[in-house]
């Protein structure tokens, strides 16, 4: 068929969410080993149109709110050469204590993201 599998998105997804916690300073193995688990508990995506499997793709992923318990990264997928919106979602996350007890979002996690979100507004 040509086109992308839809699946395949929330592969897209989850590679653009790692670069933007990296890229602001948040790094999911060290929160990891602080005891915080930031686990996907609700991910939705909505189809406007399929991808090729040669279109060049951009996914902009954007946090919009700074979370308490829980933290929602938004994402659009364009294509590059046609600045056309192929997919938008997002994805929720939990963050957990090691005995799967919900938490607040850890204070280095809410610093990191503050800084970063009202650089960003």
């Amino acid at each position: 068929m040509g086109i992308v599998y839809y699946s395949r998105y929330f592969e897209y997804f989850e590679q653009a969410r790692t670069e933007l916690l990296s890229m602001i300073g948040l790094n999911v193995t060290t929160i990891e080993k602080s005891g915080v688990f930031i686990p996907v508990v609700v991910s939705h995506c909505e189809y406007k149109k399929g991808a090729k499997f040669e279109d060049e793709l951009m996914v902009l992923t954007k946090i919009d709110e700074i979370p308490k318990s829980k933290l929602r990264i938004n994402y659009t997928i364009k294509n590059l050469k046609l600045d056309k919106t192929y997919v938008e979602g997002y994805t929720i996350h939990a963050f957990l204590k090691n005995n799967d007890m919900a938490v607040r979002a850890p204070d280095s996690v809410l610093e990191t993201i503050k800084k970063f979100w009202l650089t960003d507004q």
